[in-house]
């Protein structure tokens, strides 16, 4: 019977760290940096076989550019973007996760010249891909 104390001390801080606050995904908080990352793998992996590494596009206006893009200061035009697909870009709803979807989203909207660093969330495009 000695070993329940024990274990339940052992457990304490777990069952804190469960219930405290979560950080989100604030800037600079550790699930914004691991999203980063994440976000980044899919850029590269999917994203950037049509819009390129550096995210110009095509140069001809068949693929855009999302460089420097002032469409993606709000985050509902990209996720409906991604999610349902438009013009030449196919829907991914289908092939990504909301978590991925905003994460690969949140790494293009801080890179490539784009400047908006509030990070887009699962729940964001949960919410913003709904018809």
């Amino acid at each position: 019977m000695s070993e329940r104390p024990a274990l339940l001390l052992l457990a304490l801080p777990l069952l804190a760290l469960l219930a405290a606050p979560a950080m989100g995904d604030t800037p600079g908080s550790v699930q914004a940096k691991n999203n980063m990352a994440e976000g980044k793998a899919l850029f590269e992996q999917i994203c950037a076989a049509c819009h390129m590494a550096d995210a110009r596009g095509s140069g001809d206006g068949a693929i855009p550019s999302l460089a420097s893009d002032a469409n993606l200061a709000d985050p509902a035009y990209p996720v409906g973007v991604v999610m349902n697909g438009k013009g030449a870009m196919p829907p991914f709803a289908e092939l990504l996760t909301p978590a991925q979807v905003g994460a690969a989203i949140t790494y293009v909207r801080t890179h490539f010249g784009n400047d908006y660093p509030q990070p887009v969330t699962e729940a964001d495009v949960r919410k913003l891909a709904q018809p």
